[in-house]
């Protein structure tokens, strides 16, 4: 049994063209089940063989932890020559075995559990689509009818807050309150002008424009008196 090792080896040596001496194992799972098994002369001599040409069979680097090798080499220890042999040679056997090893099976589970809840998600995910397009629905409606009332509302009172900051601001009342005296200027003008051309009795004339007078003057301190506190 162990000289099948060496021999297998010195094949493999002897014929690199031979397509049936080629393993369906890992590098590392082969240099595992190599390693677990006793030594002889033979597969002694085929070892130090090997180490001087290591171009004569290229390791790819190992990804297999020792505790997983441990493993997979408990699980072979027990099969025969002829069963090692046909999982070297035999793809469809080397499959099987593969899938019948504990991680193998722990991976394809966890994958299937994932598969599973991804197609979750996904069947989630559709049947909430009619609810994602009747709510992106409603949201069109308020952006057209709705929300346009309110922005046109909202334009609206940004106007007529303008218009009343203008309507009420410093300059503009005192703008109006020169324009309330040049009225009552031009007004008490008139009337004196009516006094004279006899339009008008005195004493009517002495009432009208002693009251015109003294709302243009309390007009005019109200104006110096804004003026000077603006400027102070």
């Amino acid at each position: 049994m162990f000289k099948f090792w060496g021999s297998q080896d010195q094949q493999s040596q002897s014929r690199p063209q031979d397509g049936s001496s080629q393993s369906w194992y890992p590098p590392s799972v082969v240099s595992s089940l190599s390693s677990s098994r006793p030594g002889t002369p033979g597969s002694t001599s085929s070892g130090s063989f090997s180490s001087h040409r290591p171009t004569d069979r290229p390791q790819s680097p190992s990804h297999v932890s020792p505790a997983e090798a441990a493993g997979i080499i408990a699980v072979v220890k027990d099969k025969s020559v002829d069963e090692l042999r046909k999982l070297l040679s035999d793809k469809d056997a080397y499959h099987q075995f593969l899938l019948s090893l504990d991680q193998v099976k722990i991976q394809n589970n966890l994958r299937e559990e994932l598969r599973k809840e991804t197609l979750q998600l996904a069947r989630d995910n559709l049947e909430k689509e009619p609810r994602m397009v009747e709510l992106r629905n409603q949201c069109r409606i308020i952006r057209t009818t709705e929300l346009a009332a309110a922005q046109e509302k909202l334009n609206e009172l940004e106007r007529q807050k303008e218009e009343s900051l203008k309507f009420y601001s410093p300059a503009s009342l005192l703008q109006r309150l020169q324009d309330a005296m040049n009225k009552t200027e031009e007004e008490s003008e008139n009337l004196h002008s009516q006094f004279l051309d006899r339009e008008i009795e005195f004493g009517a004339f002495v009432q009208k424009y002693k009251k015109l007078r003294t709302t243009y003057h309390r007009r005019a301190l109200v104006q110096l008196a804004a003026k000077t506190s603006s400027t102070g």
